[in-house]
């Protein structure tokens, strides 16, 4: 083999276009079996090549035999396809009230996951359930641990990779800890990525849910507190230090000095009904079903969380323009019972209108954000293992 300027290639040029060949290979098979014929038709590469870039794959545990294929003339044909069990990834979703863990294969199937009510009160007992709910959702699953490539969590506030903690998770206490994480990662023993719970949940909108083929929209997730996740062109935004769609912390004009979380999150929705009326143990959500059963307080509390939310929306349309908003998050998850207040409320405040609508995936945004996420980085890390 020989280099562009006429003299022998070097070693390390021909594993990198081994490396190459291989990892176009594998990456055409996530997307559908296929033959050696049909791989070096769809790739351009040699059928000599093909065969060898794919024995390199099958050797590694990366690609396996997924049947075969009886043309009109000619060999019966063996079709490969990527190996879904050859890694896994792990997505975490870190709540005040749940922790969600689930273990997807690399085609993105969940193999395994956990719900458990968060009733840890100090911060060390949260990193300990988060440890011991995700080591037993692999035991459950019955996969190595060793095959475990990648880990996301999804948690309020934005970490601070320089500090090594969160900041701004206001609504867990302690949480913001230094060292947390890393000590998490290591009784893991899988690597592992923090990212905004917000930021998740748009991701997961945008690989499963609504979001999917919009060049810019935002996920607003109304619950405990306010955030948004930003996705501009399939990729998340988040600012110079992560911070971008923390809309929480913009000041609300009201009588009292407030922030706009103050104004919009569940807390608001309870305060609202009972200033309106509505006495005992109340919840958002209890408000919300009150609501639908026609409770005078409720229905105007619902109402005016939908006015608000039209604040929301038409601030959040002035700077960024986006073509979608989906509402998520626990208040979100009663969107159907907000949308014509916010569009019609929308209407008065400007002229600028994105789409609003209600999340697809509902309490499972944030889980499948961080498992999608895990999942982009566990398939390279799978692959360059294959040595």
């Amino acid at each position: 083999m020989t280099s562009t300027d006429g003299g022998p290639e070097q070693p390390w040029n021909q594993q990198r276009v081994r490396s190459s060949n291989e990892r176009l290979l594998l990456e055409r098979l996530r997307a559908a079996p296929a033959s050696r014929a049909q791989l070096a038709r769809d790739t351009g590469l040699s059928k000599p090549t093909v065969s060898s870039a794919l024995a390199a794959l099958e050797s590694a545990g990366l690609v396996r035999e997924a049947g075969s294929v009886a043309p009109e003339r000619g060999r019966v044909a063996v079709l490969y396809s990527a190996d879904p069990s050859a890694g896994y990834a792990l997505g975490i979703d870190i709540g005040r009230t749940w922790l969600r863990v689930a273990l997807a294969d690399l085609d993105g199937t969940l193999v395994a996951r956990a719900d458990v009510r968060n009733r840890a009160r100090t911060s060390g007992a949260m990193a300990d359930l988060v440890v011991a709910t995700a080591h037993g959702v692999v035991a459950d699953a019955k996969v190595p641990p060793a095959k475990v490539a990648h880990a996301v969590v999804g948690t309020p506030g934005v970490y601070d990779p320089a500090a090594r903690r969160v900041r701004y998770a206001l609504h867990l206490p302690g949480w913001g800890r230094a060292g947390l994480f890393d000590r998490m990662r290591d009784e893991l023993g899988v690597p592992l990525a923090v990212h905004n719970d917000a930021n998740l949940a748009a991701l997961g909108e945008h690989h499963f849910g609504v979001g999917a083929g919009s060049p810019l929209f935002v996920y607003v997730m109304i619950g405990t507190g306010l955030g948004m996740g930003i996705v501009a062109d399939g990729r998340p935004f988040t600012g110079a230090q992560g911070a971008a769609g923390e809309i929480g912390f913009l000041p609300w004009p009201a009588r009292e000095p407030g922030t706009l979380e103050d104004a919009v999150s569940a807390d608001a929705v309870v305060r609202a009904a009972r200033a309106l009326g509505m006495t005992g143990p109340l919840t958002a959500k209890a408000v919300f079903e009150a609501a639908r059963a026609g409770t005078p307080a409720a229905v105007a509390a619902v109402r005016q969380e939908g006015e608000r939310l039209a604040h929301t929306v038409a601030a959040v349309a002035a700077v960024l323009d986006p073509e979608l908003v989906v509402l998520g998050g626990g208040v979100g998850h009663s969107a159907d019972l907000l949308l014509r207040t916010v569009g019609e409320t929308l209407r008065g405040l400007t002229p600028l209108r994105p789409r609003v609508v209600a999340s697809a995936l509902g309490e499972d945004a944030v889980l499948l954000g961080a498992v999608a996420t895990a999942l982009g980085t566990a398939r390279d890390v799978v692959f360059a293992r294959r040595a």
